[in-house]
């Protein structure tokens, strides 16, 4: 083991000498690294901060562009909302005109139906429609009538032959 000791306690007593100036050149290294590290780092900096600055005016364009579409698109809305309007009305202008047409229509009609009434009883005829209708009417109360009489000489007839078909009690007979 005191072998493995002195070995390595030999190399470095024998790098010592060359370990000091090994050992300038590292910190003449390290202070140039430094330096080249500290440049980047500001170099570095400015381009975050330039970086930084373009998103800033970027996100600022966007934000007008965004308010200059409100108002364009709150305009067009505007415009819209007119234009429905307008039509609204006019389509409720129109329909009032078309109503009050047909109820001039309905109307003048009448008036053409009862002035042909009142002529054709001037000339001693009915109209032909009422007629029918009382013609109809008549029929009808006719049927009724029959009807009735048909059903009032059915009920005699039937009474006997009911009579016939019941069970007789106690040996008596019901007949009238």
């Amino acid at each position: 083991m005191a072998n493995t000791d002195s070995t390595v306690a030999a190399p470095a007593s024998s790098a010592s000498p060359l370990s000091a100036r090994s050992r300038v050149q590292v910190v003449k290294t390290v202070k140039c690294r430094r330096k080249e590290n500290v440049v980047p780092a500001s170099s570095k900096i400015a381009e975050l901060t330039e970086s930084r600055q373009e998103l800033l005016n970027r996100i600022q364009s966007l934000k007008t562009d965004l308010q200059s579409w409100r108002y364009k698109l709150d305009g067009q809305v505007k415009v819209y909302r007119n234009e429905l309007s307008e039509l609204k009305k006019s389509l409720n202008v129109e329909v009032e005109k078309l109503r009050s047409e047909f109820q001039e229509l309905k109307t003048t009609l009448q008036q053409q139906q009862e002035d042909v009434t009142t002529s054709l009883r001037k000339l001693g005829l009915q109209d032909a429609s009422e007629e029918t209708k009382e013609s109809e009417d008549a029929e009808i109360d006719i049927n009724e009538e029959n009807a009735k009489d048909l059903t009032e000489d059915a009920k005699p007839d039937n009474s006997e032959e009911d009579d016939q078909d019941l069970p007789k009690d106690s040996g008596k007979d019901t007949k009238e």
